[in-house]
């Protein structure tokens, strides 16, 4: 544990100098869960409006409480060096421009949030490609 925080630390550090990415809009990291479960055979995700300081590290914490693996998508997101750090249970899907979380597992998305905007999302179980819940991710000019 203290060395997974140790990772996150020093990774924060060179976070802010992505040259890619350039610094982040605040220095400020905050933790959001987003859990994944099942409704009727079909995943859903909370909370269904995703707000997150725009242009930020943050810190996703992804909890499934489905007993199926659930693709975590958004449009440019996962791209362009704007993921910064994964582990846990998650898998990245380069075709679906996502990540996987395996049936009923956890892990951490550490990411540089983009642009301020309104955004979808979707959550998609792997066998019901047909049926993803689509969320909405809104990032908004961090205060201060």
């Amino acid at each position: 544990m203290t060395a997974a925080l140790a990772t996150l630390l020093a990774g924060a550090a060179s976070a802010e100098d992505n040259p890619q990415l350039g610094k982040p809009a605040s220095a400020v990291m905050p933790p959001v869960e987003l859990t994944v479960t099942l409704q009727d055979g079909k995943p859903v995700c909370a909370p269904a409006d995703l707000r997150l300081p725009a242009n930020t590290d943050v810190m996703l914490q992804v909890v499934s409480q489905a007993n199926v693996p659930v693709t975590i998508t958004a449009e440019g997101q996962f791209e362009q060096g704007h993921l910064l750090h994964a582990d846990g249970d998650l898998v990245h899907v380069m075709s679906e421009k996502g990540y996987t979380v395996k049936a009923n597992g956890h892990g951490t998305l550490k990411l540089r949030t983009l642009d301020a905007g309104e955004h979808s999302y979707a959550c998609t179980a792997n066998n019901m490609r047909d049926a993803p819940f689509v969320g909405k991710m809104t990032l908004s000019p961090p205060a201060g």
